[in-house]
């Protein structure tokens, strides 16, 4: 029995059965540097995940590895209730920018607790518990955002501490106005916009909340422009927006440091996450300090803000800026996404390509119909792997293609993720 088959029954006799695992035979990493990583049994793969694109700069990145041991042979935790010079330093650099005026920062550990912390500023304010989300989106797998997740296939439980409704305008591919140009789709949400909160509250919600580019969703990408147009709606109504910047916050996106940018909105609360820390368990929220500072009860993070992930995720920061990684994103992703499409059509399994900078979504039908192919998707992805590349899988109906790599992937690197994934379309 080889090492990843040992691993795999270790796994299944101690872990949930419903701890989803890619591949037929799954595989464990155990190592990486840039975009490369290899398993246990000694293969390389050329990254285009990232760890659920976590892993936003590089493996093993020199920088973020010096600060992390440096730090750890100091000290590796005193709690919220101690300064924390790291904390404090990163909390600045990000307040700067960030979308927001006069924003205050509070560090968490996952996205998920810090879409929970965004709701708690909202619905504190607003004295309401009503919320407006999108369809087809991801919030994280805690007990409100769950709730606030239009993705049946990731909410567990009907039971919810907020009352949500949900709006049309993230997923375009599958949308009842897909027909539309952009501006005419952009009219059709905004008019569902208004007619949910007519029909389906009472009038005082307290925040809508969506992410700029769907990521569980399958990298969904609504026409610029459309949450600028929902912003006016909000601000008749005075409901908060917050904007999920989990995945594509941090100059993912190429064209701009946040999504949300790309819908001349300045927010009122901004979550972030994931690949900010390269790993590093960080996550947290930003917000306009009266509605931070609205939180009356005490309050502390044991994990949250400590000092080893803000070390870590100092120099990441630093390192992206430094070396402007957005605009690698903008080329390269570009690049990336231009190929995609030109060679899809003669892929007749692809749907649609989608995304911004390093955030592509391929979306699989069974050709010549709209028609989901989530086995499609699962061929596709062990082919690639086959080929020496791992990608995700998302999407509503598990049907598309998710690549999201490192900001620091090369030309060369995007070549030959490009030909494993000629590969892996073209024989389906």
């Amino acid at each position: 029995m080889g090492a990843h088959a040992q691993l795999l029954a270790r796994h299944r006799a101690v872990l949930p059965d419903w701890l989803a695992l890619y591949y037929d035979e799954p595989i464990a990493i155990e190592r990486g540097e840039g975009r490369r990583v290899v398993d246990a049994q000694g293969r390389e793969y050329l990254d285009l995940f990232g760890g659920i694109l976590t892993t936003m700069t590089a493996h093993a990145l020199p920088p973020v590895v010096a600060a992390v041991q440096d730090q750890a042979a100091r000290i590796l935790h005193t709690s919220t209730l101690y300064l924390i010079e790291s904390q404090i330093e990163l909390a600045e650099e990000i307040a700067r920018l960030a979308p927001i005026d006069d924003a205050k920062v509070f560090f968490t550990t996952s996205g998920s607790e810090a879409n929970e912390l965004a709701l708690l500023l909202a619905c504190t304010a607003r004295r309401s518990h009503q919320v407006l989300a999108l369809r087809n989106s991801y919030h994280g797998r805690s007990f409100a955002t769950m709730a606030i997740t239009g993705n049946r296939g990731w909410s567990a439980s009907a039971l919810s501490p907020v009352d949500v409704k949900y709006v049309h305008g993230g997923y375009r591919y599958r949308s009842p106005f897909r027909h539309l140009d952009d501006d005419a789709y952009i009219g059709a949400c905004v008019e569902d916009l208004r007619d949910v909160i007519a029909t389906q509250t009472s009038g005082d919600v307290a925040a809508f909340v969506a992410e700029p580019i769907q990521g569980v969703g399958g990298f969904a990408t609504p026409p610029d422009g459309l949450f600028g147009a929902f912003k006016h709606v909000l601000d008749e109504h005075g409901i908060l927006y917050i904007t999920d910047e989990v995945q594509t916050g941090w100059g993912r996106t190429g064209q701009h440091y946040w999504g949300i940018d790309a819908h001349a909105v300045s927010p009122d609360v901004l979550t972030f996450a994931k690949g900010i820390g390269n790993g590093l368990t960080i996550a947290g929220v930003v917000a306009r300090s009266d509605l931070m500072d609205g939180v009356t009860a005490n309050s502390i993070s044991t994990f949250g803000g400590n000092p080893l992930s803000c070390a870590g995720a100092l120099a990441n920061l630093r390192y992206a800026l430094e070396h402007d990684l957005q605009g690698n994103a903008h080329k390269v992703g570009g690049y990336l996404l231009g190929e995609l499409r030109e060679r899809s059509e003669a892929w007749p399994a692809v749907g649609e390509v989608r995304g911004k900078g390093l955030m592509v979504g391929v979306e699989l039908v069974r050709p010549g119909t709209r028609e989901p192919d989530p086995a499609a998707a699962g061929r596709a992805l062990e082919t690639a792997k086959d080929r020496g590349v791992l990608i995700g899988k998302g999407g509503l109906h598990g049907n598309v293609l998710r690549i999201a790599p490192p900001l620091t992937l090369t030309m060369d690197e995007a070549e030959e993720g490009i030909a494993a994934l000629d590969a892996a379309l073209g024989g389906l």
